[in-house]
């Protein structure tokens, strides 16, 4: 893939859409090689398939961080993971995955009640599903629990008094990431899964038609 001819956007649309439930990539390959980036075109490059491939282990790195940061606040750290699951729900593989898991416990025990938390039906237009798919939890819009979990947390962050330290966390979680992401160099490993999953994304696309 010629990450430089990927936009911004089209990294977030991919980080949005791409499955997380991938254990992280193992930590010696994570700290294995470093090298100083050529030109402002490589780094880029460099860095967006950084993002990309170590998705994963960024998202632990800066919760652990944060963890740090409120190990003797455990208001604080109640906020941080309210707040890590509140993104976690922007993902749709993330948020589909959920949705399962809660739907299949709870017909376990009510079968009725699981029937209603199932998604409605996507509507079909001229023999084929609309490419805007909805996604549901619980049988109810995804922005519903986002908004509710972000609420949640800033009235925890409000509630610990700790709004100094998180931005000091998370700028330190994010200048680590961002130093990773200029300096770490991809391997082959991750040319080959950057090319597996613009594959994956073709073929899906041309199975929908």
């Amino acid at each position: 893939m010629d990450w430089s001819a990927v936009t911004a956007e089209d990294l977030v649309d991919a980080l949005r859409e791409v499955d997380w439930s991938t254990p992280p990539r193992p930590v010696p390959e994570f700290f294995s090689r470093f090298t100083v980036p050529r030109s402002y075109s490589k780094w880029t490059s460099r860095l967006k398939c950084n993002l990309y491939y170590y998705r994963t282990n960024y998202f632990i790195l800066i919760m652990i961080i944060l963890g740090v940061g409120f190990i003797w606040k455990p208001v604080a750290i109640l906020a941080a993971f309210m707040t890590g699951i509140s993104i976690a729900f922007l993902n749709d593989s993330f948020a589909v995955t959920f949705n399962e898991k809660i739907t299949r416990t709870v017909r376990q025990f009510s079968p009725h009640l699981a029937a209603k938390m199932r998604p409605p039906i996507t509507p079909v237009l001229r023999g084929r599903p609309s490419s805007k798919r909805s996604i549901h939890i619980c049988g109810r819009p995804r922005w519903l629990f986002v908004l509710f979990f972000s609420a949640v947390s800033c009235m925890l962050w409000l509630t610990s008094c700790s709004l100094l330290t998180v931005l000091w966390a998370l700028l330190i979680a994010l200048f680590a990431t961002l130093l990773h992401a200029s300096f770490r160099t991809p391997n082959l490993k991750a040319r080959l899964n950057t090319f597996r999953e613009e594959f994956r994304a073709v073929w899906r696309n041309y199975s929908e038609l």
